[in-house]
Order: structure tokens, then C-alpha cells, then sequence
């Protein structure tokens, strides 16, 4: 079985590596084919890929898009999608522009709690694309020692019903999916565990995902225990949907995972490569597939 990974962040988001160092480190995991996934922005694929070439690790375009639900704040991967595709590029624009008002809310919200300067805190921890998310605030909480870590902090800050909390509205679903189909990819609900969906929200959430053109659902990940992986390949094979592996890495010491140490699917799913034909992906697969 090859070894693939198709969700990882770089510092183009909220990952700790640049672009070409995460693939290095992937290519010295084993990492045979790899998708770079940042949250909202595709500006870190070119880097990724070129040194993906010098390290003969075949790369996939993606991107991981924060979409608004019912409420609630979901995560939609594309996978394979081009970058060049004008209502992606001009819709994920618009929601890094969002993202910055986010970060202000959050700041004033921390700042109720008596945690002052967090807004600064947390911008001195962005990339150079000034792209801010709830991660930069929590690696500033642990450097100002409010946690021990970065998974700490999404357990005492930053998620609903905690201090830092900030609503917010991202794309709509059904933009998203458009957005990635219509740029030739395939778009896969990441980590749907996370999202804590009682059993008639998820039939729910999948019936639209579906309905939309949604391929996949991400079955292997971090976040997701044994018992987790099992139950979400069986909603994917009920619903006919492709399932999707990835690390969800964002830095040495911050992930549950390294890049590239995943288990293997659940008996019976259908891998979300299962279909490539036009990529360098599709000659290392397609011999595995029968």
C-alpha cells in the first residue's frame, strides 16, 4: 500500500513549516503521495509542488475551506482541484478577508477574561500571508502559559461555550462544493467526528453534501479513534461516498499524527483515489486498484 496523505498544513495557514519543508519532512516519513490542504489559501501549492518534484513525491492541489452550517463551522476539502480557477481564488479571498475580523472578535473576548494583547499575541505567530486563525491565538495562550499545549487550549479557549469564543459566518456548503467541483476536484468533509452531529444532523449534512456533488468523507484521520474511522466508512459506503485519509499535521509537537502515520482504511472502503485518471497520482495507484 502506498503511503498518502492528503491533509496537511503549511505556515501559509496555520501549520508551523513553510511549504517546501513540510514536504521534506513528508518525503523523510515515507510520504509517497501527498495533498497540501491550507485553511483558505492555495498560495503555498507552487512551493510545495516544485520541491515535491526534486523529492519524487507525487502532489495533489488542496485546499481546506471553513464553510458555515446550520450554526455550526465545518471543514470541506478539495482535493485535485486547479488553483487558476477564478470563483475558488475569488471566494476564498473573501473569506481570509473575514478572518481578520474573526481574530478581532476573538481578542475582545479573551480580553474579557483578562487576557490582554492577545490579538498582537497572535499575529506575531503568522506566516508571512498574514492569514490568522484560532491556532495562532493558542500558541500564544501557551506561550503566555494560560495552557500546556496547544491541544490544551482548544479545551479551556477559542471553541463554543468557552472563553474566546467569536461566531462567525463562512461560506455557505453549497459555494464550497461548487467552488471545488468546479475546478475539476473532488470535495470530502474533513474530520467529520469533530463536529459532534447527533445521528439526524449527519444524515442531514450528508444528504446536502451529496445532493451538491460532495465525493468524500475524510474516514482516516487524527482526530478520529478506531470506533470513529469504522463508523464513518460505514455512512460513506450506505452513502456511496469515497473515503479520504489524511494526518491533519500541523507541526512537530502539535498534531496527534506526523505526516504520513496513518492506519489503513477500514474493510471496505473505497478510496477517494479510486477514480483519478489524469494526474501523476492516478500511474502510482492505478495498478493497486482492481
Amino acid at each position: 500500500m502506498l503511503n498518502i496523505d492528503l491533509h496537511c498544513h503549511s505556515n501559509i495557514s496555520d501549520g508551523v513549516l513553510p511549504p517546501a519543508q513540510l514536504v521534506e519532512r513528508a518525503a523523510m516519513r515515507g510520504v509517497e503521495i501527498l495533498a497540501l490542504t491550507d485553511h483558505d489559501d492555495i498560495a503555498g501549492l507552487a512551493e510545495a509542488r516544485q520541491m515535491a518534484e526534486a523529492k519524487s513525491i507525487t502532489f495533489i492541489n488542496g485546499v481546506e475551506i471553513s464553510v458555515s452550517w446550520r450554526g455550526r463551522t465545518l471543514h470541506i476539502i478539495g482535493l485535485d482541484i486547479d488553483p487558476a480557477h477564478a470563483p475558488l481564488v475569488e471566494g476564498l479571498t473573501a473569506i481570509r478577508a473575514g478572518r481578520a475580523q474573526r481574530a478581532e472578535n476573538i481578542a475582545l473576548e479573551l480580553e474579557k477574561v483578562g487576557i490582554p494583547d492577545s490579538l498582537a499575541g497572535a499575529y506575531a505567530h503568522v506566516g508571512e500571508r498574514r492569514l490568522i486563525g484560532r491556532t495562532h491565538f493558542a500558541r500564544f495562550l501557551v506561550e503566555q502559559g494560560y495552557a500546556k499545549d496547544v491541544k490544551s487550549v482548544f479545551k479551556k479557549y477559542l471553541v463554543k461555550g468557552k472563553p474566546g469564543y467569536a461566531a462567525h459566518e463562512w461560506a455557505s456548503l453549497s459555494d464550497a462544493v461548487d467552488w471545488i467541483c468546479g475546478s475539476g476536484g473532488q470535495a470530502v468533509i474533513a474530520h467529520p467526528a469533530r463536529y459532534d452531529l447527533g445521528k439526524n444532523v449527519l444524515s442531514d449534512l450528508l444528504d446536502e453534501f451529496c445532493a451538491l456533488g460532495g465525493s468524500a468523507l475524510e474516514v482516516v484521520t487524527s482526530s478520529h479513534t478506531p470506533e470513529q474511522m469504522q463508523h464513518f466508512a460505514h455512512h460513506a459506503k450506505n452513502r456511496n461516498l469515497l473515503a479520504s485519509c489524511g494526518s491533519d499535521f500541523h507541526g512537530p509537537g502539535e498534531s496527534y499524527f506526523d505526516l504520513g502515520q496513518l492506519p489503513e482504511f477500514p474493510h471496505g472502503c473505497t478510496p477517494v483515489w479510486h477514480h483519478w485518471k489524469n494526474n501523476m497520482a492516478a500511474e502510482r495507484i492505478n495498478p493497486l486498484i482492481t
